[in-house]
């Protein structure tokens, strides 16, 4: 078995030993998660969801910004069609599976798979930088597990962030990076207003990810300071979300945003309530991922872009 294989391996094992941690947790602790799910209205569950399900639509159009500016302008539906359904392998072991998957499906709209495949990077990278933005916040939190916003000293290591968003230094990063790994350069600079927009998507779909959070915490503790559940909930969810992408060797983050997300929460409520949130913020993020995912599909598969049809579309065509 060569090193490749034993990795691929390794990581889904890993995946699966964290799938039955989790579901070995929810099962003994079900009697106390059940009873705090019954605290929050369904009403919230519905808004909860719906602010869940706009955050990966504002991430496609950060997505879509990048691909406009380096010279494909997919439609929207096309767009959204080669986004979702690619985002689905983000649930695979490894840490590239989306980008290859919206590589081959972009390609079939006659969009090099070089350019996708750097948006697709690029789209991480941003991702990961905008969510350490809007976690900073959350950092003294974690550090004192105290849930009490107590000092501003994050806002001097979040405006260093900021400056790395800064055109200049962000392209001659991403030229330092691609000559480190031996890859041709960008086909011309990222643009200012690109950057800009696609941080601001970034940003909102971080920021409705939060919200969906905060409207569960709020049931759960509403005798909190409106502070410190702003923070621990928006900021505390994008931190670990942003921590939980560098985990590769795990599908989707999944138990590393999870565990530092009921850390955060579990300073201002019971840990099972904290549980309760973290388990429906999961369950919230991967049909919200599902439901897009399957838009897509269908509008991929009407227009012959997945499976043996679109092969021999290929096949026939000049």
């Amino acid at each position: 078995m060569n090193r490749s294989r034993l990795l691929d391996v390794v990581r889904i094992v890993v995946a699966a030993l964290v799938l039955v941690a989790v579901v070995v947790a929810v099962w003994r602790n079900w009697s106390e998660v059940s009873s705090h799910l019954h605290e929050i209205a369904g009403a919230r569950l519905l808004g909860a969801f719906v602010l869940a399900l706009l955050a990966p639509v504002f991430s496609y159009l950060g997505w879509r910004v990048l691909l406009n500016d380096l010279g494909t302008r997919l439609p929207l539906p096309a767009g959204a069609s080669v986004f979702f359904v690619g985002q689905l392998g983000k649930y695979l072991p490894g840490s590239v599976w989306s980008v290859v998957a919206q590589a081959d499906m972009a390609a079939r709209l006659g969009v090099p798979r070089r350019r996708t495949g750097v948006v697709g990077l690029l789209s991480i990278l941003l991702s990961v930088l905008t969510g350490a933005i809007v976690g900073i916040p959350a950092v003294p939190l974690l550090l004192a597990r105290t849930g009490e916003v107590r000092s501003l000293w994050w806002f001097a290591p979040a405006v260093l962030l900021v400056l790395l968003l800064w055109p200049r230094v962000l392209n001659w990063g991403i030229a330092r990076a691609l000559r480190i790994l031996r890859r041709e350069p960008l086909e011309h600079e990222l643009t200012a207003p690109a950057i800009g927009l696609t941080t601001l998507w970034f940003v909102l779909a971080w920021l409705a990810a939060g919200l969906s959070i905060l409207a569960l915490a709020d049931a759960m503790a509403p005798e909190r300071s409106v502070t410190s559940m702003v923070v621990t909930s928006i900021c505390g969810f994008a931190l670990a979300s942003a921590i939980g992408m560098f985990s590769v060797i795990v599908p989707a983050g999944v138990g590393v945003r999870d565990g530092l997300l009921a850390v955060l929460l579990g300073a201002l409520m019971p840990f099972p309530a904290a549980f309760t949130i973290v388990v429906v913020a999961r369950f919230f993020s991967v049909v919200a991922d599902v439901v897009v995912a399957a838009l897509g599909w269908l509008w991929a598969r009407s227009h012959h872009l997945l499976g043996a049809r679109a092969e021999r579309r290929k096949e026939v065509a000049p």
